[in-house]
């Protein structure tokens, strides 16, 4: 499986990955802590190995098109009652790049499926395996913090399941 997706520069890739460790060590709860902080841009897509050198080379390229842009994050929201997120405020800049990765895929990588759904960006804290009885504590918890941050985008990262672990793969730089 591969996935691609924005990192966050420091100090927001570790202010967001203790996040993360805090609600794994409240609640067990383990999908989130299974990739570091991040955007996913092209969700979980199962292709054989060989798919690798094809996508590496076409994100490569795609990269050369594209300029680096500004992310900003505010506060926490949930998806229902299951993932609990960092929300990317004024989400413009990342969704303007991910409808250019996504027409760039339908063009010269049609193995990459559309996606059925609207791309909204954010960076996961908490998902899938969340037991139901920490939400409501974890609710409560969150409604009541604060987070603020900016950071900038001069990459993006492929990242391939070996079958135990998400592995960074390549990273494509952006043209400055």
């Amino acid at each position: 499986m591969f996935l691609v997706a924005l990192l966050p520069a420091e100090p927001v890739f570790s202010d967001v990955w203790a996040l993360k460790q805090e609600v794994h060590q409240r609640t067990g709860s383990r999908n989130a802590v299974r990739l570091p902080p991040h955007i996913t841009l092209v969700p979980p897509l199962r292709q054989p190995d060989s798919f690798e050198a094809e996508f590496q080379a076409s994100l490569a390229e795609f990269a050369r098109t594209q300029h680096g842009f500004s992310v900003g994050l505010r506060d926490f929201r949930w998806f229902g009652n299951r993932t609990l997120f960092v929300q990317v405020a004024q989400p413009e800049a990342v969704q303007a790049f991910h409808a250019a990765l996504t027409a760039w895929c339908a063009e010269h990588l049609p193995q990459v499926p559309r996606e059925n759904r609207p791309f909204t960006p954010h960076m996961t804290l908490a998902t899938r395996d969340l037991p139901t009885t920490a939400v409501p504590e974890l609710k409560a918890d969150f409604a009541g913090r604060h987070y603020e941050a900016t950071f900038e985008v001069r990459s993006f990262v492929l990242f391939r399941h070996d079958g135990q672990r998400w592995q960074n793969v390549a990273e494509f730089s952006l043209s400055t």
